[in-house]
């Protein structure tokens, strides 16, 4: 991963590959943003002009690269399009920063070290650049030849000094070291998506999430399939009965002496969804290894949690199992008996994620947690009405929907509550079986949503967070996004982790 580094040095006098400065799109013209003042004096105060004769305009994730002014150690400036000038005395958002930094980082793959002459007003600042930074770094590369050195590959830009950072300021160090925790957790997400489902099978997933729960003081259960069958976890089982990878229920549990609160995650861990016997079509199948990116997305919070020391009481559910046709699968018509004892009938096999997450909610539900907060890449649904870069948010709990779609904008994750119809539950009324695994097709998933409510212990706050847009994107990099796994709801998930710690969590 990059390596971060706060400097007072001068912008002239940096040994590096390149210095980055920022530049807003303004009414008359590109505007330099703070922090790019010595570097513009170098330019004999001409920077903003130079850079609309060379076309530059300041739109967001816009990149222009201009040799380094006389007396220079460092031979490029990069500028960075930050988008719309705030309004007058407002400082530019986080989320702003966190992107054209990682726009910037993404532009010198290859590079040793680069500057960032950016706006640093104070710690959230330095916090979101540092982000941006980490994350636009990202390349996957396990499976390349040479590690990416084949077909002009380059490697991720190896350092980034923060120039105005002050080494000094407790404040400026703390938000490097959180953004590094939360960072290098979410890119082991990312790393989990990407991985090929013939490397990453339940029994793999449980057993790397396992080593690094060790390494960092959490404890861990891991039952396989033999526990299951004991335990009658009829949901997870089924799911998994059709793949020769048989299934897993992992607990992280991380504790704090002085914790006061304790929160529930449970993460959607299909770790390849053929959709079983209902067998999705040509072109549905490709990216099905990203099926467990709810359950990375919660192994990678509660290990942020951990090495944050969070002062919070933080338990991981990880539900893992390969969703495959076989002689052995669950057909479409079979009843299986939940952990719950509720009895489901699977009336759609590609119907899945809610099986095994409804098994791990009630599982949640017995610790009596004050939250619980599931992730998954739950229905296709979700992706129609929400689009590719939007979760969705469902909750028994108004407060806490309106708190985590609050943590999940600040955080720079897109969000939109969504409700959760009481008239939609008589869709899923079966003659034969408690209730089925599908409902109305339209609002799919809320469908859904209405199912895993089933699930949840009478009395416990609980919020459903379906990230099936988000989680992998198949299109084209953009800001501190990378394709393919993205590691969303992470960064949401650590926030409200920070907020049950400092006691505002309602």
């Amino acid at each position: 991963m990059t390596a971060l580094t706060l400097s007072t040095s001068a912008a002239a006098g940096l040994r590096a590959d390149a210095v980055v400065v920022g530049v807003a799109k303004g009414a008359k013209g590109p505007v330099l943003a703070s922090g790019a003042e010595a570097v513009d004096e170098a330019y004999e105060g001409k920077l903003a002009a130079i850079l609309e004769t060379l076309g530059a305009s300041g739109a967001e994730g816009e990149v222009t690269k201009l040799p380094a002014p006389a007396g220079y150690k460092s031979p490029v400036v990069v500028a960075v399009g930050l988008g719309e000038v705030p309004e007058k005395d407002a400082d530019h958002a986080a989320e702003t920063l966190r992107r054209a930094a990682g726009v910037a980082a993404r532009a010198l793959s290859g590079a040793k070290k680069a500057g960032f002459a950016f706006p640093l007003a104070g710690p959230g600042a330095v916090a979101a650049v540092a982000e941006g930074i980490l994350l636009g770094a990202y390349a996957f590369d396990a499976y390349k030849a040479g590690n990416g050195d084949a077909k002009g590959a380059k490697a991720p830009l190896a350092e980034a000094a923060l120039l105005g950072g002050k080494p000094r300021d407790k404040a400026h160090k703390a938000a490097v070291e959180r953004a590094l925790a939360v960072s290098e957790e979410l890119n082991r997400a990312r790393d989990l998506v990407n991985t090929p489902p013939n490397d990453l099978n339940p029994e793999a997933f449980a057993a790397i999430a396992s080593a690094a729960a060790k390494e960092n003081g959490i404890k861990v259960q891991v039952l396989d399939e033999k526990a299951l069958a004991k335990g009658g976890f009829g949901g997870i089982l089924g799911v998994g009965a059709g793949s020769a990878s048989p299934p897993r229920l992992v607990k992280l549990s991380y504790t704090h002496a002085k914790a006061k609160r304790h929160l529930a995650f449970v993460g959607k861990g299909i770790t390849y969804d053929s959709g079983g016997i209902s067998l999705k079509p040509a072109g549905h199948n490709e990216t099905m290894k990203c099926d467990m990116a709810g359950a990375a997305a919660v192994f990678a919070a509660v290990v942020a949690a951990a090495r944050l020391g969070l002062e919070v009481n933080v338990t991981g559910w990880l539900a893992l199992a390969e969703n495959m046709p076989s002689g052995s699968a669950t057909r479409p018509g079979d009843v299986l008996r939940m952990y719950s004892g509720k009895t489901v009938e699977v009336l759609n096999t590609d119907a899945e994620g809610r099986l095994v997450l409804a098994d791990a909610l009630t599982k949640a539900g017995e610790e009596k947690p004050d939250v619980i907060v599931d992730v998954a890449t739950l229905t296709g649904a979700m992706m129609l009405a929400l689009g590719l870069r939007t979760f969705g948010i469902m909750s028994n709990d108004d407060a806490l929907r309106a708190t985590v779609h609050e943590l999940a904008e600040q955080a720079g994750e897109p969000s939109w509550p969504m409700p959760l119809p009481s008239h939609l539950r008589k869709g899923m009324d079966t003659p034969t079986a408690d209730i089925a695994n599908m409902g109305e097709r339209a609002g799919g998933g809320l469908v859904a949503g209405l199912f895993l409510k089933e699930f949840v212990a009478e009395g416990i706050s609980w919020a459903h967070l379906d990230i099936a847009g988000p989680a992998y994107n198949e299109q084209a990099p953009f800001g501190y996004t990378p394709k393919g796994g993205t590691g969303t709801a992470v960064r949401t998930l650590v926030a409200l982790a920070e907020r049950a710690a400092a006691g505002d969590l309602d």
